[in-house]
């Protein structure tokens, strides 16, 4: 069998790493849909969290079917699929342009700050198993001609990072990728238990650095300068676990610039990490600018009509990341990742 990631060998091979971000992740569903249009890369490596993590399980099953027109066939599969499973219209406010929860399941969504899952939901009913089992063929993953897939969950005993590679890929896995441990009991996996991986990577890089990807391009849903100071208890919730969700993934994209830096620098590179190093260039397609704006709680709204509204954001912020920097990939970085990542005064 002929892997179509691989082949025409002309196209750069591209390393997509995908931030998680709940329902904003039709974001990167439309991001993703404009590049398998435009059909100038092949994508041979994805690391992918949360979210992230479920548009690198569409994509990548859905090119295993039938190229890119599968894969973008699979992502639009999957998010309408969760755009359909819950009744969601007796359950918002505002438009679709900027959708909110009603008074009752905001009040509902208040429970889960007084009782856990164990208690809420005792059976660890989870509508996203369902779709996954219904629109991804974990077999189909798990054969070796699939690209390389990553996939991240944080062991929540330990805190520290799992990632599930092609062979150990499973609904459990992608589960525990997006396994918030307020909304959802932790996913066990062979007698251990994980939670979201954006906890511990969001999403992780080394692994595409260590796939042999010279180009890496992120898609960044995660605001990276919020602008005012939360005043109220519940923006500060908010504010503190979206910095802890940013934490790891700030760490390591300024590391993996610094080391790129210091790798260039030098006047020999020995090892294949050093010449990988020296090599890497980084891209960047960032939501902010479309995504900023709307409130924490749109993250949990998988409604259709706003998560195809986020996917033409995505699909136009594509479209013109290509016009000004799709001819740089193969060749140069397009974006500085120390300066835009890296704390003030250097490193922490």
């Amino acid at each position: 069998m002929v892997w179509p990631f691989s082949s025409p060998a002309a196209r750069p091979a591209v390393g997509l790493a995908l931030q998680g971000g709940g329902a904003h992740g039709a974001y990167t569903w439309g991001v993703l849909d404009a590049l398998l249009e435009a059909g100038r890369f092949r994508f041979d490596a994805i690391s992918g969290t949360s979210a992230g993590a479920m548009n690198a399980l569409a994509l990548a099953d859905g090119w295993m079917r039938g190229g890119a027109e599968g894969a973008r066939e699979a992502l639009a599969a999957f998010w309408r699929a969760v755009g359909t499973q819950l009744p969601f219209e007796q359950w918002l406010v505002g438009t679709t342009e900027s959708p909110g929860l009603a008074p009752g399941l905001r009040a509902l969504m208040h429970w889960t700050r007084l009782f856990s899952p164990y208690q809420l939901n005792p059976l660890g009913l989870n509508p996203l198993r369902d779709v996954l089992a219904a629109q991804i063929d974990f077999e189909r993953l798990r054969r070796r001609a699939a690209p390389r897939l990553f996939i991240a969950a944080t062991h929540a005993g330990t805190g520290r990072l799992r990632l599930f590679a092609n062979e150990e890929l499973s609904v459990n896995a992608a589960l525990a990728s997006a396994c918030l441990p307020t909304l959802h009991q932790a996913v066990m996996i062979d007698g251990e238990p994980y939670w979201d991986g954006g906890y511990s990577a969001n999403p992780a890089l080394f692994p595409l650095l260590r796939s042999g990807t010279a180009d890496l391009l992120v898609v960044a849903l995660s605001p990276m300068d919020h602008g005012s100071v939360p005043v109220t208890a519940e923006d500060i919730r908010t504010r503190a676990l979206e910095f802890s969700f940013n934490a790891g993934f700030l760490r390591e994209a300024t590391l993996l610039a610094e080391a790129s830096a210091e790798a260039r620098r030098s006047r020999f590179a020995f090892g294949r990490l050093e010449r990988r190093l020296r090599a890497l260039r980084t891209h960047l397609i960032d939501a902010h600018d479309d995504l900023g704006a709307l409130s924490s709680e749109t993250k949990l709204i998988a409604h259709l009509p706003f998560l195809e509204r986020l996917r033409d954001l995505g699909r136009a912020r594509a479209q013109r990341w290509l016009a000004e920097h799709g001819a740089k990939v193969g060749h140069a970085c397009s974006v500085d990742l120390a300066a835009r990542f890296a704390p003030p005064g250097g490193a922490a």
